[in-house]
């Protein structure tokens, strides 16, 4: 190991069979990252700005938005870019980066799915409590232990990355630095970087899930013993479960694409990745908005406006 270089940049393989018809692959992206930019902006403006909105339940949706719309530009521009001007380098300590970003940002797609299915319980479980178990210094107890989480787990797993020596191929499969497409061209044993991402995996993506699973299961446990509607609260309750469904689905499919042998062509597996951060940040913010009156309503009335 010590006789051979390491690589100092890295050549991102995106949708590279396309051959010339490739640079036609900025039109659907861009389409897709302009939609999804503005839609959340949109969103978050509206949000924040009327004050008949300022409760926890559309302040977390606002939190989402912020994910949705920081996600596709940690990725994007560097593909479109690549798609346009073929700039399909990237230094090893930018991959990291990116894929610190990617990650940590990524992750918090599940944690606001948790915070706001706390949201839902509290607000249809214990209705006469749910100011007080939303005050802020009281929810910052469920929100401070998984931002620590989050940022452990993603730091963990990308210092261990950035320890390995790539003297293999340099060629990444992919559009982005994604964990373990990148620590597949390391030299050497990388068990390490295997156990680290699945322990990620399980600490992120399967407590978070379980925690929302267990969260509705008790809500309409709840509403069933009381032979009550819930009505709004419980629209509100499968709007967020549509969005769970859709982003759990797109990632399920995304992870087990490459962690399980098949015959998939790469540039399917690597279309699947894509959509993980694209379509999401495109589909939320319009469910939403589409969905919740309250927000349809102010969305309306700020585009009347302007």
């Amino acid at each position: 190991m010590e006789n051979v270089s390491s690589h100092q940049t890295f050549i991102l393989n995106c949708f590279d069979d396309f051959g010339a018809l490739r640079p036609l692959l900025f039109i659907p992206y861009s389409s897709m990252f302009v939609l999804s930019f503005y839609a959340n902006v949109l969103l978050i403006y509206v949000i924040v700005s009327q004050k008949n909105l300022h409760s926890p339940m559309y302040i977390l949706i606002a939190c989402i938005a912020v994910v949705d719309l920081g996600l596709p530009l940690v990725v994007v521009p560097h593909m479109l870019l690549s798609f346009l001007l073929d700039w399909r380098g990237i230094s090893v300590s930018g991959c990291l980066v990116q894929m610190f970003f990617l990650h940590f940002v990524g992750s918090f797609q599940s944690t606001v799915l948790v915070w706001m299915s706390l949201d839902r319980y509290f607000a249809i479980c214990t209705p006469l409590h749910y100011q007080e178990h939303m005050a802020m210094k009281k929810f910052l107890k469920f929100v401070i232990p998984f931002l620590v989480r989050n940022f452990f787990l993603m730091t963990l797993f990308v210092i261990l990355a950035g320890k390995l020596w790539f003297c293999g191929g340099n060629m990444i499969s992919h559009c982005f630095c994604e964990h373990m497409a990148v620590v597949a061209l390391a030299c050497g044993s990388t068990a390490i970087n295997s156990l680290a991402g699945l322990l990620t995996v399980f600490f992120n993506l399967v407590v978070d899930f379980l925690v929302i699973a267990a969260s509705y299961v008790i809500i309409f446990s709840s509403v069933l013993r009381s032979g009550r509607s819930g009505g709004k609260a419980l629209h509100t309750c499968f709007t967020h479960i549509s969005v769970i469904v859709v982003s759990l689905t797109i990632v399920l499919i995304a992870f087990l694409s490459y962690r399980i042998r098949n015959n998939l062509p790469i540039d399917v597996r690597v279309f699947v990745s894509t959509m993980y951060l694209v379509f999401p940040s495109c589909f939320n913010p319009i469910i939403y908005g589409i969905r919740i009156t309250e927000i349809r309503q102010n969305i309306l009335k700020t585009l009347n406006c302007c």
